[in-house]
């Protein structure tokens, strides 16, 4: 996997400047699968309002990187998770007074979960009001909410809006940092009325929807070599269960690398890779640690490089969306899937 830091910067860029306010990169899931560590550090230039994770293990791995700044968990911690979590300065998200009681015991900061719709975790809309005492006492640092359906032009995002602003409202005083925007409402809302946006995987190069009027770079780059090659004969099949034959005489090469990978079984027999003269497709089930191609139309051999996400050589592009659908599964799921046993090379292209 090449992952390309210019081009992930420009992208928070380009972010930053249609929102008009600062940034809170996610970073969790290892930075989406490309590196926390090396994405954080590319972005701290941009002086981030602070970084977004999900767990205590990786808030730890930002501080081990140097990062200083205010690091926020957006998954609950459990009660007996909040010692770490102040040792390594992390910042949680919280929804009950009895949450907010006991992190606050020793006055660190906080930020208020308030839950809009999305019904996965924070204090609902509707009952921030029975916070007020609890949030004189003690205030929070921020307070957000989550969209459910931002790339859906269903209404539901102008609704959840309503009801944020409704439960800010019911608190005694409006938190300095109020948030609600990811990649796909950055995208549609254009300048941000709140403090500051949370884009995640729009940085890592996936835009949000068709039809949209901002398009993220690439930013990774997925290559294997060809390790093997054999002429098959008509009716010989590939891969386990036959789910491919031959119907003539045709080229089969093998790249070492399979779902075990991150390149979901679901593309057997759906996908193509580029090879130097173009596109040529994925033969039978995706193994664990090899993929089979039909090269009978390709000047490719051994050693020769393929892509599976990227630029190939004659500029044809595979995007993380396009395989995602094609594969039916979320490009969320596609992109923090290819971790695994890549390696990362690590670029600064301008």
């Amino acid at each position: 996997m090449e992952v390309d830091l210019a081009a992930l910067t420009r992208n928070a860029r380009a972010a930053q400047s249609r929102a008009g306010v600062p940034l809170i990169p996610m970073v969790k899931a290892d930075g989406y699968g490309l590196g926390a560590q090396p994405i954080a550090l590319a972005l701290e230039p941009l002086e981030p309002s602070a970084y977004g994770v999900a767990t205590i293990s990786e808030g730890q791995v930002l501080r081990e990187a140097g990062i200083s700044r205010p690091v926020i968990v957006f998954s609950p911690l459990l009660s007996d998770e909040y010692t770490a979590a102040r040792e390594l300065r992390l910042t949680p998200t919280l929804g009950s007074a009895k949450e907010i009681a006991a992190w606050c015991r020793e006055g660190r900061g906080w930020h208020l979960s308030i839950d809009t719709g999305m019904s996965r975790a924070g204090v609902p809309w509707r009952e921030v009001g029975s916070l007020r005492e609890v949030v004189a006492w003690h205030k929070p640092d921020g307070a957000f909410t989550h969209f459910h359906s931002a790339e859906l032009d269903d209404g539901s995002m102008a609704e959840q809006e309503h009801r944020f602003r409704e439960a800010v409202a019911a608190l005694p005083d409006r938190p300095r940092l109020l948030h609600t925007d990811g990649s796909a409402a950055m995208v549609r809302h254009g300048k941000s009325e709140w403090d500051a946006i949370r884009p995640g995987i729009f940085l890592y190069g996936v835009g949000s929807g068709a039809g949209l009027s901002l398009d993220p770079e690439p930013v990774i780059h997925v290559r294997a070599r060809i390790a093997e090659t054999r002429w098959i004969e008509p009716g010989d099949s590939v891969s386990y269960d036959a789910t491919w034959r031959a119907e003539s005489r045709r080229r089969i090469g093998t790249i070492s690398m399979g779902y075990a990978d991150g390149y979901p079984r679901a593309l057997s027999n759906r996908s193509s890779v580029l090879a130097r003269d173009g596109r040529v497709p994925v033969r039978g089930l995706v193994t664990m640690d090899m993929i089979m191609l039909d090269l009978t139309d390709s000047t490719c051999g051994i050693g020769d490089v393929v892509t599976l996400i990227g630029a190939g050589e004659n500029g044809e592009h595979i995007g993380v969306a396009e395989l995602a659908d094609l594969a039916e599964m979320s490009p969320y799921e596609l992109l923090t899937g290819l971790r695994g046993r890549l390696s990362r090379v690590y670029t600064e292209v301008e």
